[in-house]
């Protein structure tokens, strides 16, 4: 009987799903950089991340992500240029309020995992892979979008808006 005890509760543990942790919201955010003019580096950061998020370490293949931010969220410090941003030949926060992730798979590197996935922004959906670590309860992964993969600022050429965008996101979990 106590081998019998004993198997059933190391079965329990080997298919274990990940538990769920909880996004705090405070903690967590995406910050963002693209050339401005050609010349300079416009800095921002998008807030409001909530979700499903389950991260397991010793169980890569229930981990999952399945994870938004509130894109009407976005923030250069300069009111003005923010206020663009959330219109629709941008963001168009109205009509698609949120940037969302939804992964599927997460693997080990040797810098640390690797999550595949679907990014949905504005309206346009596109398989991406972020690395990431995970370290203190906290995700902190690195991803490069072209914005025109997504449609936004279709209008504006690379001179007054980059092509690329580089994204650090910080999921700070519980």
């Amino acid at each position: 009987m106590k081998y019998l005890l004993v198997s059933l509760f190391l079965v329990l543990i080997v298919f274990t799903p990940a538990q769920a942790q909880t996004i705090d919201a405070q903690a967590s955010k995406v910050n963002f950089h693209i050339t401005g003019g050609g010349l300079f580096k416009v800095k921002g950061t998008f807030t409001g991340m909530k979700g499903d998020f389950n991260f397991n370490a010793d169980a890569l293949s229930t981990s999952s992500f399945d994870i938004c931010i509130d894109a009407a969220t976005v923030n250069t410090k300069n009111k003005k240029r923010d206020a663009h941003l959330r219109e629709p030949d941008f963001f168009d926060v109205e009509k698609y309020p949120n940037i969302c992730f939804v992964s599927s798979s997460v693997s080990k590197t040797t810098d640390g995992y690797i999550t595949k996935g679907e990014l949905t922004m504005h309206g346009v959906t596109k398989t991406v892979e972020i690395p990431f670590t995970f370290k203190n309860n906290t995700f902190t992964g690195n991803l490069e979008i072209k914005r025109l993969d997504y449609n936004i600022g279709e209008d504006y050429g690379s001179i007054r808006v980059g092509k690329e965008a580089t994204l650090v996101i910080i999921c700070k979990v519980n």
